[in-house]
């Protein structure tokens, strides 16, 4: 049974859940854990990374030798777009993700990998979140298209009122979309491509193989290719899309909104990410 709740509940219930960095927790090895990641990330950001990643990195001053406290990070943060990274412990529902979005607000992980798993977590970590995601949130028109991807979820919330059978196809769109930008995506600039996908900004071996490799292919982005297309998680991806601009991006998430009213995410296509109940259940509960 879906319990239901109004969503100013489900809102306060949620803001609940963000919790402290509790800074003084951190070890000398999470520390030297962020030292390794940021330094040898430097480089890489500076040949392959977009402009307005390379301004906000810049702006948000963040420490090359030791984990960040997020109201440091939100000093710099918030007078720039509105935006502010907030503490999560562990996996997020997807609704109240998005919801955060809307609010201008970023669930952001305060565990960091170990160093001895620094190339690969299957999980996020506040490197990928304060050093992937971050840095675009002070981009002012990127922070509009995720406000603006933060109303698509209470637009899918609202259909699943009148249309309930159809929410797991239209959080599978939802969740491939966002994969393929907000995570893996690819820009053109004066400079040839360049990433802006937090995911392949925070990755030291894939976001130069996302540039150069011969093995990816590079697709302009077809919204109707985009949620269509599954994903795996556990290498690297061989299938990238390129938006032009971050306006494209806000115009492309208009459209998908526009295309979840008219019936039309409804029926994508099988496969990856599978839709788990804790999902559903934020969405149901939202309406």
């Amino acid at each position: 049974m879906w319990w239901v709740y109004n969503m100013s509940a489900m809102t306060e219930a949620f803001t609940e859940s963000f919790i402290d960095q509790a800074y003084q927790g951190y070890t000398v090895d999470d520390h030297e854990s962020w030292r390794l990641l940021y330094g040898r990330m430097q480089p890489e950001w500076q040949k392959f990374a977009n402009v307005h990643f390379l301004k906000g990195i810049s702006s948000l001053a963040l420490p090359p030798d030791r984990i960040p406290r997020l109201e440091d990070v939100n000093r710099f943060l918030s007078p720039l777009t509105g935006f502010q990274a907030k503490g999560v412990d562990g996996y997020v529902p997807a609704f109240f993700f998005f919801d955060c979005l809307r609010q201008r607000t970023f669930p952001t992980t305060v565990n960091i990998r170990p160093a001895d798993r620094l190339d690969y977590l299957p999980e996020p970590d506040i490197f990928h979140d304060i050093a992937g995601h971050v840095p675009m949130h002070t981009d002012p028109a990127f922070a509009e298209a995720l406000v603006r991807f933060g109303d698509c979820a209470h637009t899918a919330a609202d259909i699943s009122k009148s249309r309930p059978e159809a929410l797991p196809n239209i959080i599978r769109a939802m969740a491939r979309f966002f994969w393929f930008t907000v995570e893996f995506g690819l820009m053109r600039s004066d400079n040839g491509l360049k990433v802006y996908g937090s995911g392949l900004l925070s990755s030291h071996g894939e976001i130069e193989h996302a540039i150069l490799s011969p093995d990816v292919q590079r697709y302009q982005i077809q919204l109707g290719w985009v949620i269509n297309q599954s994903f795996e998680i556990n290498h690297y991806q061989p299938l990238l899309f390129i938006v032009d601009s971050f306006d494209h991006l806000f115009d492309l998430v208009s459209q998908l909104e526009h295309w979840m009213k008219e019936g039309k995410l409804n029926n994508v296509a099988p496969g990856e990410p599978e839709v788990n109940e804790q999902d559903l259940r934020s969405f149901l509960e939202a309406a």
